[in-house]
């Protein structure tokens, strides 16, 4: 993993630039477990890592931390830290971006512990947003980004309305 004081953040890129700027909002997520995706660090972390779908060589960098702030906590952790990893891996596989080769074995090697950190999470009470973020993750760790993707939208009322469709096809 990347660590923080690294002088390599400042060689990689995310949507505004250089990434010089990231490890700081990485710090916060530590101690802020339960934060949600709409406040600070994460609107900043998901804008400049995340942007319109587009993934960049800091985003592969950040996601070992994030998973790394999830082990902090599992069982209090916001959805933004299971969501922000398999959005990073769904637009990664879309987009065919290639990770630079000194992040990549830290990469997947955090993307496989994102099944561990749910399921550490099971005692807790899900939300929806907890829900479908979980699922989503699992399927992307397991290298299934397309299900990924999908299970990004599988909220209960979607899914009574899949079956629904399913049932009568």
């Amino acid at each position: 993993m990347l660590i923080l004081d690294s002088p390599r953040w400042a060689q990689l890129e995310h949507a505004y630039g250089t990434a010089a700027d990231i490890p700081p909002l990485l710090r916060n997520l530590e101690s802020l477990p339960t934060s949600d995706g709409r406040k600070e660090p994460w609107f900043s972390l998901w804008s400049a890592l995340a942007h319109q779908g587009e993934v960049y060589s800091a985003s592969f960098a950040a996601v070992p931390h994030v998973v790394r702030a999830l082990s902090i906590a599992p069982e209090r952790a916001g959805h933004s830290f299971v969501s922000f990893p398999a959005w990073v891996e769904i637009c990664r596989k879309r987009k065919k971006v290639a990770i630079p080769s000194d992040l990549s074995d830290a990469y997947f090697a955090a993307l496989q512990r994102l099944p561990s950190l749910i399921a550490a999470a099971s005692t807790r009470q899900w939300d929806e947003n907890f829900l479908v973020a979980s699922l989503s993750a699992i399927a992307a760790a397991k290298g299934f980004a397309g299900v990924a993707e999908a299970a990004q939208e599988l909220t209960p009322t979607v899914a009574e309305e899949f079956l629904e469709w399913f049932s009568n096809r």
